[in-house]
C-alpha cells in the first residue's frame, strides 16, 4: 500500500532500505521515545523489522520525501490491547518540520478507509512534541497516565494516553468543507 501527502510518499519497507531505517532510528534520542524498539538499535534490528509480515488492516510505512526519496521516519497502525493504535517515529534530521503531523494525516485517511473507527496513541512524558503531534492530528487526551515498558530505555516510563474517533473526525471535516 501506498499513500501521497503534500511532501510526502507513505510505502512499504523494503529490503534494500534496511540500511536507511538503521541510520534513521539508531539514535538513542528516537529510540528512547519509542515502546518497541531496542536500545542499542543494530542492522539485524533493522533487517527484522523488515522481514516482519504486516496484516492488512494494520499498515505500517516507510515515511519517504516525494522529492528526493529520503527516508524521514515510519508511521502504522497495530492492533495493541484490544485497540488500533498509531505508532511512529521520525529521525533527527528531519524533527520540526511537521513529517509526522503530515504522515500521520495520512495514515488516519487510511484507517478510515480501512474501516477502524477508532485509533489510540500514546507518548512518555517527557516527549511531549510527540503529545503536540498528537493534538494536531485531533487525537484527545483520555486522561489515563500509565507506566508503559519502552524497549529502548530498558524500563517502564510513565505515558500519556489518547484517542481518536475517526467517524466524527470525518463529520467535521465534511461539515467544515
Amino acid at each position: 500500500m501506498f499513500h501521497c501527502t503534500e511532501r510526502l510518499l507513505l510505502r512499504p519497507a523494503w529490503p534494500e532500505d534496511w540500511q536507511a531505517i538503521h541510520s534513521g532510528i539508531a539514535d538513542e534520542g528516537v529510540v528512547r521515545n519509542l515502546a518497541r524498539a531496542p536500545w542499542p538499535y543494530k542492522p539485524d534490528d533493522a533487517r527484522d523489522f523488515i522481514e516482519q509480515p504486516i496484516a492488512p488492516f494494520y499498515p505500517r510505512f516507510l515515511i519517504t520525501r516525494a522529492r528526493d526519496a529520503a527516508l524521514v521516519g515510519c508511521i502504522g497502525i497495530d492492533a495493541h490491547a484490544g485497540e488500533v493504535e498509531l505508532g511512529y517515529w521520525i529521525a533527527r534530521q528531519h524533527w520540526g518540520q511537521g513529517y509526522a503531523t503530515e504522515a500521520g494525516r495520512g495514515v488516519l485517511e487510511i484507517a478510515g478507509i480501512l474501516g477502524h473507527s477508532r485509533l489510540v496513541a500514546s507518548h512518555f512524558l517527557d516527549n511531549p512534541a510527540s503529545g503536540r503531534v498528537l493534538a494536531k492530528l485531533g487525537f484527545l487526551p483520555t486522561g489515563m497516565v500509565v507506566k508503559r515498558f519502552s524497549c529502548g530505555r530498558g524500563e517502564e516510563a510513565l505515558a500519556a494516553e489518547y484517542a481518536i474517533d475517526l467517524a466524527a473526525r470525518e463529520a467535521v471535516i465534511q461539515h467544515a468543507a
